[in-house]
C-alpha cells in the first residue's frame, strides 16, 4: 500500500486546483492537472484545457524544462499511453527523464486503463497512484460514467417554492427563485456537456437553454425530448444550431421543417409511446457527452427520477408559499408504498442569494446505471 507525505498530498492538490480551471472547457475529455516538483519546489504546472490542445502533463513539461530531469510528476489522473488528437504523455515523461509519477486514480478509457502507468513503470519509472483519488473521481463523474457504464452523469435542477411548487396552476413560474439562484445555474450549464429539457418547457416558456455568464468558448448541445415533434422551427433553442431534437413518432414534414431551421432530429421510440429515456442517454454517449444538465418540467423530471437515470439532483428551495393546486416537480411518480420512495442524500447545501440549494445524489437506484458511490 502506498505511504504519500504531507508534501505529496500538498503537491496533489496543487494538481487539482489546476485541473478544476478546465471544468467548463475539456468536453469531452477529463479535467487533469499536473505539478512538476524537483528538490521540494514546483518547476512546471499545467493543466489540460480543450480537446486537441496539449494535455497536462505537456503543458508543465514545457514549463520545467531541463528540471524535468530526475523530478516527480503529480497528475490527476493516469497519463494517456495511446495517440489521439495528441501524441502519448506517458512517453513524454520518459523522455523528459522523470523519476517518479503520482497519479490520483487511473484512467478508466480502455485506450489507456493502466497501461500509461505501465510503460512510465517498464521505464524505470517509480509510479504510484491513488493520491486524493476521490476528489479526482468528483472532478471527473461524466467522463468517468460514460467510460466504465456507457451513460452520461445525469444531473437534474430543479427549483420550487417551500411547499415544493414549480409554478401556479395557471402556468406562472417566472420568478420562484432569486437572481442569485439564477446566476448560479448557469454555472451548471455551463460545466455541461449537453442540457436536456422536455417540449412542454419548450412550449410554455421558450427558452434559449444556452450558456449567457461564462465565456467558455462554446454551449452545450441542446436537447429536447419531443415524442410527437411539437417543437417549433423558430423556438429559441434552436438558433445558433447544436440543438438535437428527439421523438417517438416520425413525421417527416415536422422532420423536415426542424431539420430546416439547423436541428437534427432523431427517432426514439420507447415501449409506452414516449421518447426511450435510456436510449438517448446511450445515444449521448456516443456522441462524447459527459455531463447532462436538466431543466424540464415535471413531467420529464418525473420520468427521468421514475426510470433510476438521475445521478444528481441539484435543488433550489425559494422561502416563499404557492399553495394548491400550484404545480409540484413531478409527474408520472405516482407512489402506493413509502418504501418505494427514490432515497437520496445530501452532499452539500449552502444558501445562494436568498434561496438555498441542496445538492443530492441516490442512496439506491433502481434503474440500470448509476456510478457507485
Amino acid at each position: 500500500m502506498n505511504s504519500f507525505s504531507a508534501a505529496d498530498h500538498g503537491f496533489m492538490a496543487r494538481a487539482l486546483q489546476l485541473a478544476q480551471k478546465g471544468l467548463y472547457t475539456t468536453t469531452p475529455n477529463p479535467r487533469v492537472g499536473c505539478v512538476i516538483v524537483r528538490d521540494g519546489a514546483i518547476v512546471g504546472e499545467g493543466w489540460h484545457a480543450r480537446t486537441g490542445e496539449p494535455h497536462a502533463e505537456i503543458h508543465a513539461l514545457q514549463q520545467a524544462g531541463e528540471a524535468a530531469r530526475g523530478a516527480t510528476v503529480y497528475v490527476t489522473l493516469e497519463p494517456c499511453a495511446h495517440h489521439g488528437k495528441t501524441p502519448p504523455c506517458a512517453d513524454a515523461l520518459v523522455h523528459a527523464g522523470v523519476a517518479r509519477v503520482v497519479a490520483a486514480m487511473q484512467d478508466p478509457n480502455p485506450k489507456v486503463a493502466g497501461e500509461g502507468l505501465a510503460r512510465l513503470s517498464e521505464a524505470g519509472i517509480k509510479v504510484e497512484s491513488g493520491l486524493l483519488g476521490d476528489a479526482a473521481r468528483e472532478l471527473n463523474l461524466g467522463f468517468l460514467k460514460r467510460m466504465l457504464l456507457g451513460h452520461p452523469y445525469v444531473r437534474l435542477k430543479t427549483a420550487a417554492s417551500l411547499d415544493g411548487k414549480t409554478a401556479l396552476a395557471n402556468g406562472a413560474s417566472q420568478w420562484i427563485t432569486g437572481e442569485a439562484a439564477r446566476a448560479d445555474v448557469q454555472r451548471l450549464r455551463a460545466r455541461a456537456c449537453a442540457v436536456l429539457t422536455g417540449v412542454g418547457t419548450v412550449l410554455a416558456d421558450n427558452p434559449r437553454l444556452d450558456v449567457r455568464d461564462f465565456d467558455i468558448g462554446r454551449q452545450p448541445l441542446r436537447v429536447v425530448a419531443d415524442s410527437a415533434l411539437r417543437t417549433p422551427p423558430d423556438a429559441r433553442l434552436l438558433a445558433g444550431g447544436k440543438a438535437l431534437i428527439v421523438c417517438a413518432e416520425p413525421d417527416a414534414r415536422k422532420m423536415a421543417a426542424l431539420e430546416a431551421a439547423g436541428a437534427k432530429v432523431l427517432c426514439l421510440p420507447g415501449p409506452d409511446g414516449c421518447v426511450e429515456l435510456s436510449a438517448l442517454l446511450a445515444h449521448l454517449t456516443r456522441l462524447g457527452i459527459n455531463e447532462v444538465h436538466v431543466e424540464a418540467g415535471a413531467t420529464l423530471a418525473g420520468a427521468l427520477l421514475k426510470a433510476g437515470l438521475v445521478d444528481e439532483w441539484v435543488h433550489y428551495a425559494a422561502p416563499k408559499a404557492l399553495g394548491e393546486p400550484a404545480r409540484g416537480l413531478f409527474a408520472e411518480f405516482n407512489l402506493t408504498h413509502l418504501s418505494e420512495a427514490r432515497l437520496f442524500r445530501v452532499v452539500d447545501e449552502r444558501r445562494v442569494g436568498r434561496d438555498w440549494r441542496y445538492t443530492l445524489r441516490p442512496e439506491q437506484v433502481p434503474g440500470p446505471a448509476t456510478m457507485p458511490s
